[in-house]
């Protein structure tokens, strides 16, 4: 049944590269990187439960789990080329993992990526993927190049994807009110827990205007707050500036939105910075991509991650983002 299982993935991911050497079938694959280009490597593992619903269907599943990993090289400016998967399954349900390849084909199609192995194995639903990505030798997007001086943007809008959780949860005190909304209003809002757009062409974009990057996953302050850690900065955010979405703003007011937008996580955004001298660029280049780019505070010296209101006072929150043993 093991077999039967790969063999349903292996047909269903199907994306050729001339530089998969050998692929799905071997107990490795061989691969060929690009003479001249350093390798990005990163990995994730989603758990049922804790990182999607366990309602979510298995091909949105599938597209995410490729999704935040991708994320994660967009963070780096880096060229998605491979992935391997991981799947754990509390049974052997062929329906299950077939829709799960088609999510995570459909993406996969979108980038170019080869899925060239991994393991399946029976235990509570998770997911583990690790993708592999090219960029040119030393060009690679970091965490440590934020200055004092540089600005602080984000691409895309923030709190949608924690929205659509808080659209999911029948014990959330708003319940009622959220479950009557419009629907094309919630269903936008958990599509973009759902189904992440992983920023992939806005990071290459960044290779030679951004100073510093990372993907928005575990919510704004807390990321951000691994670049001014990283960097030895501080890093001021103006709540007003923050972007929402017309479904957010539909939805929630402003207290509300701003938990999310700062904290809420799963947007997988990239939150950068920039030297002045390049934010024309930056918003020029990424309003051509599609996805745009908002100023929404800058780097100063000092440390850690601060949120200013309107008014000039910090606004301050239970907690900055997600941590898994928090």
């Amino acid at each position: 049944m093991e077999f039967d299982l790969i063999e349903v993935i292996r047909s269903r991911c199907s994306v050729s590269r001339a530089d998969v050497r050998l692929g799905i079938g071997d107990d490795a694959a061989v691969l060929s990187p690009p003479a001249g280009h350093d390798l990005a490597v990163s990995t994730d593992t989603l758990v049922a439960g804790v990182h999607f619903p366990f309602a979510a269907s298995a091909r949105d599943l599938g597209w995410k789990a490729l999704a935040v990993n991708l994320s994660d090289l967009a963070a780096m400016g880096a060229t998605p080329a491979w992935a391997l998967l991981a799947l754990t399954l509390p049974d052997a349900s062929r329906d299950f993992v077939a829709a799960f390849a088609d999510g995570f084909a459909e993406l996969a199609a979108q980038h170019g990526v080869a899925l060239v192995g991994g393991d399946t194995t029976r235990g509570p639903l998770n997911v583990g993927v690790t993708v592999h990505g090219f960029i040119a030798s030393g060009r690679a997007l970091r965490r440590d190049g934020a200055r004092p001086g540089d600005l602080v943007f984000v691409t895309g809008t923030l709190g949608d994807a924690a929205a659509g959780l808080r659209c999911l949860d029948r014990a959330d005190s708003r319940a009622p009110e959220l479950f009557n909304a419009p629907a094309d209003t919630r269903e936008a809002l958990v599509a973009r827990l759902n189904r992440p757009l992983p920023r992939v062409s806005a990071g290459a974009a960044l290779r030679d205007l951004a100073s510093a990057c990372i993907d928005v996953s575990d919510g704004l302050l807390a990321d951000l707050g691994h670049i001014a850690e990283r960097s030895g900065v501080g890093i001021e955010l103006d709540a007003e500036a923050l972007p929402s979405s017309s479904a957010l703003l539909a939805l929630f007011e402003r207290d509300e939105r701003l938990v999310l937008q700062a904290a809420g996580g799963d947007d997988y955004e990239l939150a950068f910075c920039a030297a002045p001298a390049r934010a024309t660029e930056v918003q020029r280049d990424l309003a051509r991509i599609g996805c745009g780019a908002t100023r929404i505070g800058r780097v100063v010296e000092g440390e850690r991650v601060r949120l200013f209101d309107r008014d000039g006072s910090e606004l301050v929150f239970e907690r900055g983002g997600w941590n898994h043993f928090g």
